[in-house]
């Protein structure tokens, strides 16, 4: 029997919800938000805006509105803390935030008018290692999780829940939550059943035991997520699309920075370091810059690589297409509309080259280390030191958050970090004398790589990683400016030399003149 054969012919519109408890258990939007407490901890699924709730929450905001209207003191009543695996979408985060119900936001936001609400302080922001949140919440770090809403893609006769386009920490918030809102989506296609494996190592310290996983394409627990069911207060079916981002083409700089990644793997090759042809396994951040790295791979001459990542996003879907990746691991499907749907239509193909795992196991820092994974991640900043900041501009305002940036950063056989060496027209440096937010300190960052080259950090001192940094990676126009600083503060001595009162000047200077450049 197949895991389709626990479902029943479609006749009807709740094919979908197999158990009969469930299908007695089925309401509107409003209904379900109706049952959620206005000042409510709130779990809910999706990672890259992947398999959020999309009806739930939108309904939430409106109740949160018309309260508001009614509010005799005009405060809004609503006062969530809102969890999720990643970056949820506009109709999530964006909707919340226009009602103003969000008081606290964690472990990651990629939505603007949230970030704007985080950064005028009116909206408490907590980043945390994507691998470590679900952890922390049974351990009770964020206090009792009142409601999870988590969108599935089908209900089995026997009550458990198929996934759909993302795992994140599903089953955490399933198993955590005092009760339970499940969102029954039919745009996410049934046919991926199969291509999940969720497994939990949900011991405290002392008590875990080692994560089975030796191999990527490997499946080491159950193809469903499970539900106490009488957590479940309500069951709310939708047919609507996921929000993930589209990608732009490449551009000039991009492919630059994916022609000095091949370069530089393909030395690591030769000198031994790295097997020859499937390299080892790669796992690429978020953003047009990763997703740009990914698709110049497809130029490269290795074949039957394999990828160990927290997102699949469409440059590895067109890999596994050309035959360059033979199978990806990670937590989401985060694909464009277009290569969803090419995806759909392709489905049986793809169920048999990916699986989607728990955050907890796709981002797991001893896996990270132990299969050998090649780490590439962008960046806002780095220093001629290697602290990278990924979070923050100008140390200030964050741009979405840490994600799994540092799980895969400090733990990755190799961890290169990417950026173009400039941003608004030249105005601002991406190397910088000291970076004015440290996310990866100079001991967790190997390789940083620009558009003007690579530097490869291995084995070098504070001062000869400096010069690697400002030689190779940095802007023609800043090469002086930065040279100037580290002759200075090297004639000052100390192991990591710094003039403290001209460190973080660049960023001053920006704020009085619009560049970093000394006019």
């Amino acid at each position: 029997m197949t895991n389709l054969d626990i479902f029943p012919a479609p006749t009807s519109a709740t094919t979908r919800i197999a158990d009969r408890r469930f299908r007695q258990l089925v309401r509107t939007p409003r209904q379900a938000a109706e049952l959620i407490r206005t000042d409510a901890t709130l779990a809910v699924s999706g990672f890259g805006g992947a398999g959020h709730p999309k009806a739930v929450l939108s309904a939430l905001a409106d109740l949160a509105d018309a309260a508001l209207r009614t509010s005799p003191d005009g405060r809004q009543p609503y006062a969530l803390t809102l969890l999720s695996g990643a970056s949820t979408a506009a109709d999530l985060d964006g909707r919340l935030a226009e009602s103003g119900v969000v008081a606290s936001r964690v472990p990651y936001n990629a939505d603007p008018k949230l970030r704007r609400q985080i950064n005028a302080l009116d909206v408490d922001y907590v980043e945390v290692h994507l691998s470590r949140l679900a952890q922390q919440v049974r351990e009770g770090y964020f206090g009792r999780v009142h409601t999870a809403v988590v969108e599935v893609a089908a209900i089995t006769e026997d009550g458990e829940l198929v996934p759909g386009s993302s795992i994140g920490n599903n089953q955490a918030w399933l198993d955590e939550a005092d009760e339970v809102i499940i969102e029954v989506n039919r745009w996410q296609p049934i046919e991926l059943d199969g291509a999940h494996d969720i497994y939990q190592n949900t011991g405290l310290p002392l008590h875990g035991t080692p994560i089975p996983l030796e191999h990527v394409d490997q499946h080491i627990g159950r193809p469903h997520l499970t539900v106490d069911p009488q957590k479940v207060v309500a069951v709310v079916e939708t047919d609507l699309p996921d929000d993930s981002p589209s990608f732009t083409a490449p551009d000039e700089a991009s492919r630059a920075m994916a022609g000095h990644i091949l370069e530089f793997l393909d030395h690591e090759v030769r000198a031994g370091r790295v097997p020859a042809g499937s390299l080892l396994p790669l796992q690429s951040g978020v953003g047009n810059v990763a997703n740009a790295v990914l698709a110049e791979l497809a130029n490269s001459s290795y074949r039957g690589l394999q990828c160990y990542s927290e997102l699949i996003q469409d440059g590895m879907i067109e890999l596994i297409d050309s035959g360059v990746v033979s199978f990806a691991s990670a937590t989401a499907l985060a694909l464009s509309p277009a290569m969803f749907d090419h995806v759909k239509r392709n489905i049986s193909f793809y169920r048999d080259r990916i699986v989607l795992r728990p955050q907890e196991i796709s981002n797991n820092p001893e896996l990270i280390r132990r299969l050998g994974v090649i780490a590439m991640n962008s960046m806002v900043e780095a220093d001629i030191y290697g602290n990278v900041n990924s979070t923050h501009v100008n140390g200030v305002n964050v741009v979405n958050g840490l994600g799994g940036s540092g799980d895969y950063g400090r733990n990755g056989y190799l961890s290169m970090f990417i950026s173009p060496s400039t941003a608004k027209g030249g105005s601002i440096s991406k190397i910088v004398p000291f970076v004015s937010h440290v996310d990866h300190t100079e001991h967790d960052t190997q390789v940083l790589i620009t558009e003007r080259g690579l530097a490869d950090l291995r084995g070098l001192s504070p001062v000869r990683r400096a010069r690697v940094v400002i030689d190779n990676i940095a802007h023609p126009d800043y090469q002086p400016l930065l040279h100037d600083y580290l002759e200075r503060a090297s004639r000052r001595g100390g192991h990591v030399p710094h003039l403290f009162a001209e460190a973080f000047g660049w960023y001053g200077r920006f704020e009085r003149t619009g560049s970093m450049l000394s006019r």
